[in-house]
Formats: C-alpha cells, sequence, structure tokens
C-alpha cells in the first residue's frame, strides 16, 4: 500500500506549511501529495508550485470539481501540468453537489449524474489521446456545441500541445454504489472520501471485483497522539462540517454514506443541529466509533495494529490527511 499526502484546500489564506510538508513527504518516500477544491482556493495552482518544487513525488487532484471548468479546460490543465512534472500527473475529478454546483458556480446540477460524469471522462480522455478532434454528441458536454443558442460555427479540435501520456491516471470520487461501479467502469481509480477498511460492501458489489491496476485512494486523517478522543475531535469537525453544511437537507451525498454505514439517526441528527447553527452540537453529535473507523488515530501502537485492517483490503493507496511531520514518518515507518 502506497502512501500519498492529502493537503486539501486552503482556508482563510495559504498555508506555510504545505511546500515543506510536500518536500517532507517526498524525502520520506511517500509516492504522492494530492491537492482539493472547495469554494476558495483552486487544486491546479497551489499543485503546480509544489511541483516546482519537488522533484519525484506524484501529483494528484483530490478532488478537481467538475462544474469548475470544462472538460476541455481540466484536461488542459492535467496536460500542462504533467509536461511541467516530467509526468507526475494524477487527475482526481469529483461533481460535488447541488448546494455547491448551483450555489458557486451558478450552474445547474445535472438531473443525471451517472451520465454528466461519463460524459466529461470521455471528453478529457479525447484530449489527452489526441487521436482526432474532440467530438461528442452529448447530453450534457457537446463538442462541438449545437445548443439552440450557439451560432452553429462551433468546429472540432484537437490539442495543439501534444500531451505527455495518453494514459495520465483519471480517478473518480464517488460515493454511492452506481457511482462507485461506474467509476471502476470508465477510470484508471476511486478516491473514496469515508472508507472503513470493515464495511467495503456499503459501496457496492463491485468493490470486490476490481480491475487488475485499478487504484482506490481514500483520504484518512492521521494523528500519532496519546489520547484517542482528543485526536479524534478534527475528525469529528471535518464530518460535521460535511455531513451537516456540505450539501442540502434533502440531498446530501456525504451524509447518505454515513447512513449507509450504519449511523442513519446520527447523520440526520448531525444535520439537523448544523443546519439549525448548533455547530458545536452537530461537532460533538459525530460518534467517535465513526470517526474512528475512517482514521487512524491513537498511539503509534495503536495505529501499526490498525493500518493491518487497511492493508488486507483493496485499498492501494493511503492518502494521509496530516499537518504534523512527525506523524508523517511514522506511519512510513510502518508501511514499510
Amino acid at each position: 500500500m502506497r502512501l500519498g499526502l492529502a493537503l486539501g484546500y486552503w482556508g482563510r489564506g495559504p498555508s506555510p506549511d504545505h511546500v515543506p510538508l510536500a518536500q517532507e513527504a517526498e524525502r520520506l518516500g511517500y509516492d504522492s501529495v494530492w491537492t482539493a477544491e472547495s469554494w476558495g482556493s483552486d487544486a491546479f495552482t497551489p499543485l503546480t508550485w509544489i511541483a516546482a518544487q519537488t522533484s519525484t513525488i506524484k501529483l494528484g487532484t483530490a478532488v478537481a470539481q467538475m462544474a469548475a471548468r470544462s472538460p476541455t479546460t481540466t484536461a488542459m490543465h492535467a496536460l500542462t501540468l504533467d509536461h511541467l512534472s516530467g509526468g507526475r500527473m494524477m487527475l482526481g475529478l469529483g461533481l460535488s453537489g447541488p448546494q455547491v454546483v448551483e450555489g458557486w458556480y451558478g450552474r445547474p446540477f445535472p438531473t443525471s449524474p451517472l451520465t454528466a460524469t461519463r460524459e466529461y471522462v470521455d471528453v478529457v480522455r479525447q484530449v489527452l489521446w489526441r487521436e482526432a478532434p474532440v467530438a461528442l454528441d452529448g447530453r450534457f458536454h457537446s463538442h462541438p456545441y449545437r445548443g439552440a443558442d450557439g451560432t452553429g460555427l462551433g468546429k472540432a479540435l484537437k490539442p495543439i500541445t501534444h500531451p505527455l501520456r495518453a494514459e495520465l491516471p483519471v480517478l473518480l470520487g464517488a460515493e454511492g454504489p452506481k457511482n462507485v461501479a461506474q467509476t471502476i467502469r470508465i477510470a484508471d481509480g476511486w478516491l473514496p472520501l469515508y472508507w472503513s477498511p470493515s464495511r467495503p460492501e456499503v459501496y457496492g458489489p463491485s468493490v470486490s471485483d476490481l480491475p487488475d491496476g485499478f487504484l482506490v485512494a481514500p483520504m484518512a486523517r492521521v494523528q500519532v497522539c496519546a489520547d484517542v478522543a482528543e485526536g479524534l475531535l478534527p475528525v469529528k469537525v471535518m464530518l460535521g462540517f460535511y455531513i451537516g453544511g456540505m450539501g442540502h437537507a434533502a440531498r446530501n451525498f456525504h451524509a447518505d454514506l454515513m447512513a449507509r454505514m450504519g449511523y442513519e439517526e446520527e447523520a440526520r441528527h448531525i444535520q439537523r443541529l448544523f443546519l439549525e447553527g448548533r455547530r458545536e452540537e452537530a461537532v460533538l453529535a459525530v460518534p467517535d466509533a465513526f470517526a474512528d473507523e475512517i482514521s487512524l488515530v491513537g498511539p503509534r501502537e495503536r495505529i501499526a495494529e490498525r493500518l493491518e485492517l487497511w492493508r488486507k483490503g483493496p485499498v492501494t493507496d493511503l492518502l494521509v490527511l496530516s499537518s504534523d511531520p512527525h506523524t508523517l514518518r511514522v506511519l512510513a515507518e510502518l508501511n514499510t
């Protein structure tokens, strides 16, 4: 199981620790470093900054939001950074949810998310393959554009720049069983948001029959510490925000996943508290048991024991959410 460093997205401003952490991860033998975006910093610019100050570590987006860019724009970002980094780019994509897509990007959330995702990946692949001008008579992504409000003058094009790698890895963030099944069919890898090594069945039967070379790269908060309850608090803060605030009360993919993992009553309770403005109570309502099973927290010996559970399943890459160099070093030592 390879290790990756997940840096996430910025808060109020850029973190001065991200480049040093990426450099330390590279020195420790981590295979990859990943950036993200929500509605603030973008995923590609910080990754390019890191690429310029590292030399071997792979560079991934986990995730770049599809609503933020047309698929050809995303492919341009990926092929450009792949050239500049000497072939280190991995493109992780996610659809996000209606609240972000419509509230931040000002676009309609697709009525058929599976179709929209499939078309998006198709276009990205066509750009990277560069075998012919990009052409797709899609429901959500048409190339050239043929809508009634267009000029009709669009011309099918292929990229001027020859991609460095036609097979640049494309990974997808997916949570529902149908989305996961499609991801396994059309992508090179899967980026689970929450992964419980003891409950792989919640993602659907497809997870038990993965193609050779398929990447399974979940994120997990890792913290070497003496007090497990204290170490779980940042996990609970994250879960309270995602389950309570990253989605509408009637449609929240993160809350739905928590429910499928056996915590339906708790998930709905967290949502209610968060939406009522009782955010601290929402965080405290996150069960320690749930936070614990999707993370690696506690003394070195406890993490070593629990790490074996992650190794036994389909996980190929563990993307470590940690800003603590000591934790990164301990995990590297345990994973050898």
